[in-house]
């Protein structure tokens, strides 16, 4: 007999809402249905919870997850259709670490800038409102 969604949730740290939405996506379907009706998951589906949580915190799109779970399924695929995925993932990741870096820098110079005394006078402020950066 396998764990409700309850224990599933416990067992896989996903919260009980996301494992019904995978379920209502076919995502991540319970292995069978108590006579109550109560979803029953099994080793296989709670590893496939923790695969997809794991994925998730990656970054990956549930659409993502869904193909990495299909890859992981199939015994015969080749190892460089996953990488695929990965450098894929990687590039997104460094592009939103340029983006945080010029964030980071753009803010640093308006703080540099704001006297932070009594004045009302404030660059950060005044930046803000403009239709475009002035740094």
């Amino acid at each position: 007999m396998g764990l409700t969604i309850g224990g599933a949730a416990v067992h896989s740290g996903l919260p009980a809402k996301t494992i019904r939405y995978y379920d209502e996506i076919a995502l991540v379907s319970p292995s069978s249905r108590s006579q109550a009706g109560y979803r029953q998951y099994e080793s296989a589906e709670l590893h496939k919870l923790s695969f997809v949580k794991r994925a998730r915190s990656f970054g990956f799109s549930v659409e993502d997850c869904r193909q990495l779970l299909g890859l992981f399924e199939n015994q015969t695929r080749s190892s460089r259709e996953v990488k695929v995925f990965a450098n894929r993932r990687l590039e997104d990741i460094e592009a939103k670490i340029r983006d945080l870096q010029s964030l980071h820098s753009e803010l640093s110079q308006l703080a540099h800038r704001c006297p932070g005394d009594e004045q009302s006078d404030c660059p950060i402020l005044t930046s803000l409102a403009s239709e475009k950066a002035d740094t």
